[in-house]
């Protein structure tokens, strides 16, 4: 499990592509690595990795099977690009985003950045299925980072965040740019909500969902709102 609060910056130091398997080397900052064993779980823009090798106290291997990089944005990285990281959390540990499980469930698209004073806003398109999962002042995963949406437009397919200084600082978010993809972890209780109610409208209205959803849609209202 992770937290959500990013704690470095990465970079890719060397790849390897071979059949259905990538595998990176990252260089990590001083420390990010002391006392962590083979087999330990890295968030890598949010995609829980294993450490398969250590190649000295700066760097660790990690492989990336097919399924991962079809799913996430591992797959665009060359040498040279930075990641947001996060070591596991530890039991006791204080979490100061919310629990991220490290399983990436799309890749959203960066439609829109704003700069107000002191501020960075991101506008992100998000794929038409996941929208209902989005809601205003709820947690979201951005390449790992726990964020709070601030708006979201499901019709339009878009939610934003903004996010502060300390924010831009400790994570790669300054450098990207409109068309660049992120990946995106829901928040899974949201989900869970979301998905009980929707089956028990399925099961206890049956024949009659497609007529009401017709009813709803004349008055303006969408069954996913």
């Amino acid at each position: 499990m992770f937290t959500g609060i990013v704690q470095s910056i990465a970079t890719v130091a060397a790849l390897t592509d071979r059949p259905g398997l990538r595998s990176f080397t990252l260089e990590f900052p001083p420390g990010f690595l002391d006392g962590q064993a083979i087999g330990a779980s890295v968030s890598c823009d949010g995609t829980c990795l294993t450490v398969t090798q250590h190649r000295d106290a700066r760097h660790a291997d990690f492989d990336v099977m097919l399924q991962s990089l079809n799913l996430t944005t591992l797959g665009t990285l060359q040498v040279g690009s930075r990641i947001n990281v996060e070591r596991a959390a530890r039991d006791g540990v204080e979490i100061g985003g919310h629990p991220l499980s490290g399983h990436i469930d799309f890749q959203a698209t960066l439609a829109e950045v704003r700069q107000p004073e002191n501020n960075h806003v991101l506008r992100l398109s998000v794929p038409a299925p996941w929208m209902r999962y989005v809601f205003p002042k709820g947690y979201i995963a951005v390449n790992g980072a726990s964020l709070t949406i601030a708006e979201a437009d499901r019709r339009a397919g878009w939610f934003e965040v903004w996010l502060i200084p300390e924010t831009l600082r400790q994570t790669t978010f300054g450098d990207k740019r409109v068309g660049d993809a992120l990946n995106i972890e829901i928040e899974r209780q949201t989900q869970v909500l979301v998905d009980t109610v929707r089956d028990t409208l399925e099961e206890k209205l049956g024949p009659l969902l497609p007529a009401l959803k017709d009813l709803l849609r004349e008055r303006g209202v969408e069954i996913d709102a």
